[in-house]
């Protein structure tokens, strides 16, 4: 039985990872040109701009990045005032991070410009098709969680 070969440009999750790389590139472009953030350090404020006081490994969860990433995105941000490490009253091993009055200024200047680039990419689909696309994604990290090993 011959192996069948899928053409890499027709493979689903390498379409999936390249659009979703270009999108997050784009947005990247504006907030990196502005603010100097990398995505990884974006991600974790964005997290943190969404959630109270996280672990890193309640962020490495969240972001499903590797760990050593978020590691240095804390850092970074760390270094820059933007994100603090409070201790962790019910585990002495680990820390909560939180985003510091600077980091919440950053978030809140940030996220409308994410926003707006957002809606001008994704103006070229219509509203059903937007909604259509969010569950569709729902549904496959759903289904790439169901595997052993898959995304937590």
């Amino acid at each position: 039985m011959p192996h069948s070969q899928t053409r890499l440009a027709e493979f689903m999750p390498y379409r999936l990872s390249v659009t979703s790389n270009a999108v997050s590139d784009l947005i990247a472009g504006e907030y990196r040109a502005q603010f100097g953030l990398k995505i990884p350090e974006w991600r974790v404020m964005a997290v943190l701009g969404d959630a109270e006081a996280l672990t890193q490994r309640q962020m490495v969860a969240a972001t499903l990045m590797d760990k050593v990433a978020v590691n240095r995105a804390c850092k970074v941000l760390e270094v820059r005032a933007l994100v603090a490490r409070i201790p962790n009253a019910s585990d002495g091993r680990s820390h909560h991070l939180e985003l510091t009055a600077e980091g919440r200024v950053m978030h809140g200047q940030i996220m409308p410009l994410a926003i707006d680039m957002y809606e001008k990419v994704f103006a070229c689909l219509t509203e059903r098709e937007t909604d259509k696309l969010r569950s569709i994604l729902a549904k496959l990290l759903d289904s790439a969680r169901s595997f052993p090993g898959g995304a937590k």
